[in-house]
């Protein structure tokens, strides 16, 4: 009989979940909107997204080899950064772009920090970034309904099938809104990445994340919170304040972003108040980008720059324990025991 005074070390807690699972649950949850991608665009999407995730395991496999580490693919995060990298590529975007930025987020943004749980941005996020090094590449969208070939894309017949993004016409000097209706941004009949444009998918899939525990709904919904509130009150263009607001929420990767992104264990806070400021940090950020910088989309950014306050928000969001001082006064010390 084991002695019932005996103490283990630590962990004392344990679940049932482990990476794999939690891993899996995510991909179950993109499945949806994997789904719209290839209704909209046909084979191509889904070939796109095999490619990307293979050369994501490949790529995370030899590096562990070459350096002698252990084989981590077995815990499938290489297979979800592979999927969230190709819903943030365009339908139409080449594979050898795919592979490219399939080895930044593998090698560069996680490997090289030390794997999963150690890198301090979101891989997926960091190499879409990194891809608009080719801009013509990552900006030229596939109008939906045009079944794309699988191999032999053309630039000519990039062109001939290329539309606006929604963002793009509301970014515009003068901003107008977009051809499409409301109905067609919420189902996904728009020009957009390939993960991006059905915000009813994206839905679905957050609901199974929060469902399953795999998520909390807190920092989706203070992120698009945030962006809904600003929108609100300050359209662009003279446009009504409820389709502005609307339109904003729904374009672009807003969705994508607050759902599978902003929420990636690793980058984000894990205190209550932290992820709400962290949250709401991505949705300001969003808006400011949107409205005022060169490129009409600012979820990337936004994100990944909040990705590296995500431990001082921590540090702010940690409760205070009864009898210690906060953490601004533990600041507001050191200055004076240092002058």
């Amino acid at each position: 009989m084991n002695n019932p005074l005996s103490v283990a070390s630590s962990p004392h807690l344990s679940g049932k979940a482990t990476t794999r699972s939690l891993m899996l649950d995510v991909l179950i949850s993109l499945v949806p909107a994997m789904a719209a991608a290839v209704f909209f665009w046909g084979p191509r999407a889904l070939v796109l997204t095999l490619v990307t995730v293979a050369a994501c395991v490949v790529f995370e496999y030899a590096y562990r080899r070459l350096m002698k580490q252990t084989s981590s693919v077995g815990d499938l995060s290489a297979c979800v950064t592979g999927v969230l990298l190709a819903f943030c590529l365009p339908a139409n975007a080449p594979y050898w772009l795919a592979i490219i930025g399939a080895f930044f987020a593998i090698v560069i943004v996680k490997q090289l920090f030390g794997g999963l749980g150690k890198n301090f941005m979101n891989p997926a996020l960091a190499a879409r970034c990194f891809l608009f090094s080719y801009p013509t590449l990552m900006t030229t969208w596939a109008a939906p309904n045009n079944m794309l070939p699988v191999f032999g894309i053309t630039d000519e017949y990039v062109s001939a099938v290329s539309t606006a993004t929604p963002l793009a016409n509301m970014h515009l000097a003068t901003p107008v809104l977009p051809d499409a209706t409301l109905t067609q941004m919420f189902v996904g009949q728009i020009g957009g990445c390939l993960g991006e444009v059905s915000a009813v998918m994206l839905i679905i899939g957050g609901i199974y994340l929060v469902t399953r525990k795999v998520i909390s709904p807190r920092i989706p919904l203070c992120y698009i919170g945030t962006v809904a509130v600003l929108t609100f009150l300050f359209p662009r263009g003279g446009i009504d304040r409820l389709d502005w607001m609307l339109y904003s929420v729904l374009g672009g990767g807003l969705l994508l972003g607050a759902i599978f992104m902003a929420t990636d264990y690793v980058t984000s806070p894990i205190t209550k108040r932290g992820q709400v400021i962290y949250a709401i940090g991505c949705g300001l950020l969003t808006v400011f980008i949107r409205y005022f910088g060169s490129y009409p989309e600012g979820v990337s950014y936004s994100i990944l720059v909040m990705n590296a306050f995500a431990w001082m928000f921590d540090k702010f969001g940690k409760p205070h324990r009864f009898g210690t001082p906060h953490f601004w006064e533990k600041s507001k010390a050191k200055e004076g025991a240092a002058k």
